[in-house]
């Protein structure tokens, strides 16, 4: 039989050209994979591998992403095996990807127990075994979802910034909000401040300001952008927190400014001369105050898992000079040393009994921030520096827990570095903390999780796995308060700008004490 020859339009003809050669391509990937074995011939080092990120003897949840890992040493080739009893993972090539899938079902396996990890170096045509290591696989899972704010170190491109979330069981990340939807040539915005109700994605909110600025609010469905700015309050809501079962939050209110330093080891100092502390009602679009005592900067608000306790940092701070305030808290910026209180809250009257002292950080002429209480209402986690509010700019930061059924207080040793340590949450079960950290290169700040057993005792901290291993190496923007959810939000991006800019708003109503 004679064969026809079909001529295909030039346009068809390319399409099938790339078509072919990328089937090609991923035929040649393939069987590369499935050629991989560990080598026959090779020596032994007592040595661990350096590889980042580094993964050695880490604790992970069971539904984790796959760890993928590149070694810091130079190398000509690289067979990496994950294996767990009879079953393994063997990758090829020097960046160590394991397939999503073969990792599900690896972790399964070893839910309870350690997953070991071989790791052999060819150099000049020779092999070497590095001693394994363990990842020890948890049986305690983790939320499924991250969300977090993505902002570049410097003040050049700070409108560049979105609000994104992540899927910890994969690599799938999307934009939750884009700064930019709001920019233009002579206006911009900033976005700040993302919290959700009881790790809830479909309750949430976050500020906007300058351009259309405002809170937006996205509570079951229901959108909205409120104008919290008051004449009887310093500014609008600042730093918030959600009520776990109530729609009420809680925000301080702040006076912030910035100072920029040539010679000190902390280049930029963020820090208040006032702050306050307020309850939202979003239903009633009504504003009252919790604590605005002159000579106290109220700070970070947090609510107890039951709601009967707001927890918040502050400073005792008393002006020598009435003239500017601004100034003179800049210049004794290291004397404002906050500690950690609670106020009682009764839900039925909605209101706050006599503030507590929970942890005396000031004492021991420390400072301690953003106080996060467990999910259980055992421990009280925060950022301990030695002076000031704004941690994620201190390179002595770390992180501490105060037991509260004995009061007693400890760092996190085995999760904290030489470097910053701040912006910390809890995971919904209690198990996992993740929070930012400068550790890598003392610039971008990096999401790391770390797990914490029933004593509180963490296990050492390990940066959120990407699909690349050298991508922390390439991204150059720091993750910004990093949050657990239990699900994505799946509001669109444009959805909620279309909201934020309706700049005919109804101000807030302020409620006086006198009022109650």
């Amino acid at each position: 039989m004679k064969l026809r020859k079909t001529t295909y339009p030039m346009g068809l003809r390319l399409h099938h050209r790339a078509a072919l050669t990328l089937l090609l391509i991923l035929s040649l990937f393939l069987a590369s994979c499935s050629k991989v074995e560990v080598p026959a011939q090779y020596s032994e080092t007592a040595k661990l591998p350096a590889v980042y990120p580094d993964y050695t003897n880490v604790t992970v949840p069971v539904n984790i992403a796959p760890l993928t890992m590149e070694l810091t040493t130079p190398a000509e080739d690289m067979v990496t095996r994950y294996s767990f009893g009879d079953q393994e993972i063997l990758c090829g090539g020097l960046k160590a990807q394991p397939d999503l899938d073969e990792w599900k079902a690896l972790a399964a396996a070893a839910k309870g127990h350690d997953i070991r990890v071989d790791i052999y170096a060819q150099n000049q045509g020779q092999w070497t075994h590095y001693k394994p290591f363990a990842i020890s696989v948890s049986p305690d899972s983790i939320d499924p979802y991250i969300s977090y704010r993505l902002i570049a170190p410097s003040y050049v491109t700070y409108e560049e910034l979105t609000i994104n979330q992540r899927c910890l069981e994969n690599f799938d990340e999307s934009v939750i909000y884009n700064n930019m939807l709001a920019a233009n040539d002579s206006d911009g915005q900033c976005i700040n401040c993302h919290n959700v109700q009881n790790y809830n994605p479909d309750r949430y909110q976050f500020h906007a300001r300058q351009y259309h600025g405002g809170t937006f609010i996205e509570y079951d469905g229901k959108m909205q952008k409120v104008n919290m700015k008051s004449d009887s309050i310093l500014s609008a809501g600042v730093y918030p927190a959600w009520h776990p079962t109530l729609k009420l939050l809680a925000y301080s209110t702040n006076k912030t400014m910035q100072s920029f330093h040539t010679r000190d080891i902390n280049k930029i100092e963020v820090l208040d001369s006032q702050s306050d502390l307020i309850l939202f009602d979003p239903d009633k679009n009504e504003v009252s105050t919790i604590l605005n005592d002159p000579n106290e900067f109220e700070v970070f608000p947090c609510w107890s898992p039951d709601g009967k306790y707001l927890y918040y940092s502050s400073a005792h701070f008393e002006y020598r000079d009435t003239v500017d305030h601004d100034k003179e808290a800049i210049a004794r910026a290291k004397e404002i040393k906050y500690s950690i209180y609670r106020l009682p809250f009764d839900e039925k009257t909605r209101t706050f009994g006599s503030r507590e002292m929970v942890f005396d950080a000031a004492g021991m002429g420390k400072s301690a921030t953003f106080p996060r209480v467990s999910p259980d209402g055992r421990f009280l986690l925060y950022s301990l520096g030695g002076w000031g509010c704004f941690h994620i700019w201190h390179r002595d930061a770390d992180l501490w827990v105060t037991d509260l059924t004995t009061l007693e207080s400890r760092p996190l040793t085995a999760a904290n570095s030489n470097n910053v340590e701040s912006y910390h949450e809890w995971s919904s079960n209690g198990r996992w903390i993740i929070f930012s950290t400068r550790r890598d290169d003392g610039v971008y700040t990096r999401p790391y999780i770390a797990h914490i057993d029933k004593d509180g005792k963490p296990s050492k901290a390990f940066v959120v796995p990407q699909r690349d291993p050298d991508f922390y190496h390439q991204f150059m923007k720091s993750y910004n308060v990093t949050i657990f959810m239990r699900g994505p939000v799946t509001t669109k991006p444009q959805d909620i700008f279309d909201v934020l800019k309706n700049d005919n708003v109804t101000p807030v109503t302020f409620r006086s004490a006198s009022d109650k």
